[in-house]
């Protein structure tokens, strides 16, 4: 430390001063990554959702049939629905200010926390249009309402005059909002004509009742710039259009749709369609209440709940006994299915609604699919056959291949048994198993001791791997550490790769929470990006997440992972006595295993990041790797200058 720091520089003070208070919408400027998930390309894209996703659930509560969607010259976003109109009266609890304004300046402000307004609705939180206005320059809302037209204008979340009358609405309603992100959040990122018409029109499949126009003034030469959706068959129409031109088991698909009130006396309902086709890999799309749930959930648990037990039941009834090696991954395998349900109160994993977690919706969707899943096996026996024959084919093949593979794993584990090398799992068989790939052997050794040996296995690996992006392929193959990692994996490269000989269920890439930590995960995402892409295509690649800091006030002690959530339990407290002591992990070599077992591998206490691929524009995720890890500097200094006004703060 210098004499000046010592002598002349006065002390940092911890006092009340210290506590910074964010209003109104400040907390969304600050950390807009806690309410839309960053500030990309998808975060930005997310705004659109949000506002549509007003309109839809006054569609789906039967109080709106048309929604239009305007992409305009200065990528400004119209959107206009028919319904209610947002309420524009003196709020109670706020005087001098009315509803619309509250609405729309206020987090946690809105009309379906109680479910009177709303039985089913996207929105949950009161967050969606206050964020929206928080991280847009210009935003003007307009309402037609009790005969009246009103209109009011926000910039950056701050309102900008009062609420107006413009004119009058006898034979109109429904709300108008035009908003214009900012720059200052989203720098060079502009809407996408492509992706903005690809989501408009799921949303049009996915409420049946609803009529949704879309019109753009950016012309990509590519997307139409008028189009009007309406499709009265809903999810079926959708499954149709998306396999056109591939060969299926089923001639028509499998669809239904089940009303939660008629069957069970609960609000809310389930549509679904799904087939199975050789000629292409399987997916899964749901949604609840219009709200795109990418990772899952419940509901998708109950329906792939119902359509195993369906099938299984079947093949009973048919007398094929092997239908009863038939698993979850075997009817992913080449089933193509869509499911969209529509509940009160769902509870989502984060803010932007990624994964379902209501319990109650997987035995609501299981219990209403079943039945009309035996009914249509019945129905239609030719399909059934197929579709039965297919699955008992991969069960197999399935069978078959992990048999392969437990011969493998004894012989791989015989060559891998190296210091400081792969320490294997005693498992034999994959499912459920998990490989760390560590970073030094310090931190193997720590990892080795945390770990579960039933279940977890460990590679450490010296320094950053090659990075392969541009490399030959006899310079990839000769690398001690990629043919490491590929002999642990017990699969090849590139084309040569094949899921089914993958030997582990998850791949955890496992670094230090560092610059160089970074890095070496950068080059490891990018190798399996490059060489192995089905392995993050199905789900099987996670980064771990070790914490930064532990906060130990007496017996009590939490972990922290971020700079943010430090501060937040200083200011909050553990509920201890005495001086929060902290520590901060400089790297995963210096935690005791206890530490590294809680906060990062026990799958009962730790987290993980699943590495995925935006289904939307999976071109634009190869694009970025070629920029950020490719051969060309000029491409990353190009980068760094598009996105270094969204660093905050600089470690250095």
């Amino acid at each position: 430390m210098s004499d000046d720091l010592l002598q002349g520089a006065e002390p940092q003070t911890y006092d009340a001063s210290s506590i910074e208070v964010l209003e109104g919408l400040e907390p969304v400027r600050k950390r807009p990554g806690m309410y839309i998930g960053g500030t990309d390309e998808r975060a930005l894209h997310h705004l659109v959702a949000e506002v549509l996703d007003n309109s839809m659930d006054e569609a789906v509560a039967g109080h709106a049939n048309r929604i239009e969607v305007e992409l305009l010259e200065d990528y400004s976003i119209m959107i206009r629905d028919n319904g209610r109109g947002m309420p524009f009266d003196p709020h109670p609890k706020f005087p001098g200010k009315s509803a619309l304004e509250v609405i729309l300046c206020t987090l946690h402000a809105g009309g379906k926390f109680s479910g009177k307004a709303y039985e089913t609705s996207g929105g949950l939180h009161g967050v969606g249009a206050s964020v929206v206005n928080a991280l847009s320059d210009s935003m003007v809302v307009q309402v037609a309402r009790d005969r009246k037209l009103v209109e009011q204008r926000f910039s950056r979340g701050i309102p900008l005059g009062p609420l107006e009358e413009v004119g009058s609405a006898p034979n109109r309603r429904g709300t108008t909002t035009t908003f214009h992100p900012d720059a200052e959040i989203f720098g060079s990122h502009r809407f996408k004509p492509a992706r903005l018409f690809k989501s408009i029109r799921s949303k049009a499949y996915l409420f049946s009742g609803v009529e949704i126009r879309w019109k753009s003034a950016i012309d990509d030469g590519v997307t139409p710039t008028e189009a009007t959706f309406h499709f009265p068959g809903g999810l079926s129409d959708y499954l149709k259009e998306t396999l056109d031109g591939s060969s299926t088991y089923a001639d028509q698909p499998f669809g239904g749709r089940v009303d939660f009130q008629e069957r069970f006396g609960e609000p809310g309902r389930v549509e679904w369609a799904i087939n199975w086709t050789p000629t292409r890999d399987g997916f899964i799309q749901s949604y609840c209440n219009t709200v795109p749930t990418p990772e899952g959930g419940t509901h998708e648990a109950g329906f792939w709940a119902a359509i195993l037990k369906g099938i299984r039941a079947y093949g009973e009834l048919v007398n094929n006994k092997k239908a009863a090696q038939i698993t979850r991954d075997d009817l992913v395998t080449g089933g193509c299915a869509l499911v969209s349900c529509f509940i009160r109160e769902p509870e989502f994993v984060g803010q932007t609604k990624d994964r379902l977690a209501t319990t109650q919706a997987q035995k609501l969707v299981e219990n209403a699919v079943r039945d009309h899943f035996d009914n249509w096996l019945a129905s239609d026996s030719k399909s059934a056959g197929a579709i039965l024959d297919f699955l008992v084919l991969r069960a197999e093949e399935r069978l078959r291949r992990r048999q392969e593979k437990e011969t493998q794993r004894k012989t791989a584990t015989k060559r891998l048994r190296l210091p400081g090398k792969l320490a294997d799992c005693s498992n034999t068989n994959r499912e459920g198993t998990e490989l760390f790939l560590v970073e030094g052997d310090s931190a193997g050794g720590s990892a080795k001791m945390a770990r579960n040996r039933r279940t977890q296995a460990l590679l450490p690996l010296r320094g950053k791997i090659l990075n392969v992006l541009g490399a030959a392929s006899n310079k990839i193959g000769a690398n001690q550490e990629i043919a490491d990692m590929c002999q642990a994996l017990g699969v090849g490269l590139g084309t040569k790769f094949n899921i089914d000989d993958l030997r582990y269920d998850k791949i955890i890439i496992m670094t230090d929470a560092d610059v160089d930590g970074a890095h070496i995960a950068a080059l490891l995402m990018t190798f399996f990006f490059s060489q192995m892409r089905p392995m993050i295509d199905q789900g099987h690649l996670y980064l771990a997440c070790p914490p930064l800091f532990r906060l130990t006030q007496g017996p009590i002690h939490v972990y922290a992972q971020t700079e943010e959530e430090r501060d937040m339990w200083l200011e909050k407290g553990l509920g201890g006595r005495g001086k929060i002591d902290v520590s901060r992990f400089k790297g995963l070599g210096e935690m005791d295993a206890k530490d590294l077992k809680e906060t990062t591998m026990d799958p009962a206490s730790r987290k993980l990041i699943r590495v995925t691929i935006d289904e939307d524009e999976p071109g634009e995720t190869g694009d970025l790797v070629e920029r950020l890890m490719g051969k060309k500097p000029e491409l990353r200094f190009q980068y760094i200058q598009e996105n270094a006004r969204f660093v905050e703060e600089l470690d250095v």
